[in-house]
């Protein structure tokens, strides 16, 4: 992935107050952190902010603030917060900030993603998390939200650090997140086996059979022919099923591009995950949605866990 500056600095498209702070040592996460919370204190018309960060940085946070304002903010440990995909995430935040925010989602964040768990485990997992950080500038502009994402080189390589800064509008390279979201998006997916199952149709019952029968448990299974069926674009072409539980993989393919690199990312008004809602149903669900459109249409792929 490239990091060259672009020529133009693009304009975050709303409110949406999105920093990013490096450090290296305990010291300079506090002096990062703690006139972050102090100006969400202070900030009218807020709820408390929110530290979601290891939980040896939320230790360090409650050492250094005062009492008063210890006992004021919020704090939550990341790997409680985040629990599953960068699409979880997504959904984790726009729940919170309906429920939680102040007027016009006014609320101080303090986040930091497990880059010592899911987020790092993998240069495909870190690269499904740059996408979430680069697709909020969209997704939130509309909010009055100030998030301040924390990167520890400890924890956080330097190639994953370079791309989130690409992702964060207050540094000199940040990108178009539309940009970012095609540049992944060109990365090829492994082929399917040889050997792949193949169905002339995304049915249900007949998905839900193959992923029972490679190991998924019933219930996983049921989620699992839901989301395939929710993520079908009309016309359907061919479907190819491969893999062992817990990661069974589904490719759909269409002869409709989707030329959209929010789809399945948007929000609904009721964010659970729910049948009827598409490809944002399977990405809640499903581990990967990888979506590659071509001159003759596009693949879905689908990975359960």
């Amino acid at each position: 992935m490239t990091t060259t500056r672009p020529a133009t600095r693009p304009t975050p498209p709303g409110p949406f107050d999105h920093r990013i702070a490096v450090h290296s040592t305990d010291d300079e996460f506090l002096a990062t952190a703690l006139p972050f919370l102090a100006e969400g204190l202070a900030a009218p018309d807020e709820p408390p902010p929110v530290a979601i960060a290891a939980p040896a940085k939320l230790d360090l946070l409650r050492d250094a603030l005062p009492d008063a304002d210890a006992q004021r903010v919020v704090t939550v440990p990341h790997t409680d917060w985040y629990t599953g995909s960068a699409a979880n995430a997504i959904a984790r935040a726009a729940g919170h900030l309906a429920g939680q925010a102040g007027p016009g989602g006014r609320i101080h964040l303090l986040m930091e993603p497990d880059w010592a768990g899911r987020a790092g485990r993998s240069a495909r997992e870190s690269a499904e998390w740059i996408r979430y950080e680069a697709l909020a500038n969209v997704l939130f502009a509309p909010y009055a939200t100030t998030a301040m994402c924390v990167y520890d080189t400890r924890t956080a390589g330097p190639a994953v650090i370079a791309a989130a800064r690409r992702a964060h509008p207050d540094t000199e390279v940040y990108a178009d997140p539309l940009l970012v979201a095609a540049e992944l998006d060109a990365v090829p997916l492994p082929p399917a086996p040889r050997d792949a199952h193949r169905l002339d149709a995304p049915d249900p019952d007949a998905v839900r059979a193959w992923a029972v029968a490679r190991g998924l448990a019933a219930a996983d299974a049921d989620l699992f022919a839901t989301a395939v069926a929710e993520a079908a674009v009309d016309p359907v072409t061919g479907v190819l099923l491969w893999g062992e539980a817990p990661s069974c993989v589904c490719e759909l393919r269409t002869t409709r591009r989707l030329d959209d690199p929010l789809a399945g990312f948007v929000p609904p008004p009721a964010p659970e995950p729910r049948p009827g809602q598409g490809l944002w149903f399977a990405r809640q669900v499903c581990a990967y949605v990888d979506i590659r459109d071509d001159p003759d249409g596009a693949s879905v792929r689908l990975q359960y866990a």
